[in-house]
């Protein structure tokens, strides 16, 4: 399975070579996060981030080439910080049930414990369409979904996963959950108990992933086709007491 790269952002203006730059760097990065998580990106401007720092906004800009530049960077670091506590956490000796759990639960903590105000800017810009960030963010999601594709492929190979499904459909069918529940939690401002959520999400999307048991799929085949014959016999026995009870004239 070929794993996307890194996306190719615009460069910078000036790569930080010294300690004074690369902390200068890290500044803005910090200040443009700050902005962007309580602004969202049409109203977050260079300006206040430069002005949280107490710089001219030409300082920024020596650094990036503008807004969309350092807000797709921040995101993009935040997306690192998140898939690299994934990867260095995956249970990788476990087995594909417990590394599926891991990812899902990972997944609402990162989001919801440590970045509540960037979650909402990466689902509200991520939902627009033809935004200029979109394609970025399009490539930092196929990276951050990398650890569960290979979860799920594994999980496939040893026959654990569904194999009736592509991979691309198994994946929309475990964040789109997990996407509402970010939603709620986030734009929707409503509590979300983090861990009892996690615990419900695993045991109904493990459920759907998993292959069906071909005894329990008869027996469930078996009850849905005499139920079926069931029906058909009330409704012809409620046929033949009608006609019993109005038989046609001239019978």
């Amino acid at each position: 399975m070929t794993v996307a790269l890194k996306p190719e952002l615009p460069a910078s203006r000036r790569q930080p070579a010294g300690r004074k730059s690369q902390q200068r760097v890290k500044e803005i990065l910090q200040a443009g996060r700050d902005v962007f998580s309580e602004k969202g990106y049409e109203r977050a401007t260079t300006a206040e981030i430069a002005q949280r720092l107490g710089v001219s906004e030409a300082t920024v800009f020596s650094y990036f080439r503008g807004k969309r530049e350092l807000c797709a960077r921040v995101i993009g670091d935040w997306y690192d910080e998140i898939i690299d506590a994934i990867e260095s956490g995956l249970p990788r000796d476990g087995s594909v049930r417990q590394q599926f759990a891991f990812i899902v639960r990972t997944h609402l903590r990162l989001m919801l414990v440590n970045g509540t105000d960037l979650c909402a800017l990466v689902l509200s810009e991520g939902r627009a369409r033809h935004h200029e960030l979109s394609e970025a963010l399009t490539e930092l999601q196929r990276r951050y979904t990398a650890p569960l594709m290979r979860v799920l492929a594994q999980g496939q190979e040893s026959g654990q996963i569904r194999s009736d499904m592509p991979l691309r459909l198994l994946r929309s069918m475990v964040f789109g959950p997990m996407e509402h529940v970010l939603w709620d939690a986030t734009l929707a401002n409503r509590h979300t108990d983090i861990e009892a959520t996690a615990d419900q999400l695993i045991e109904v999307l493990w459920a759907a992933l998993t292959p069906q048991n071909p005894a329990v799929h008869a027996l469930q085949q078996f009850r849905a086709e005499v139920a079926e014959a069931s029906r058909r016999f009330e409704d012809a026995t409620r046929e033949a007491s009608a006609h019993a009870a109005h038989p046609a004239r001239g019978e």
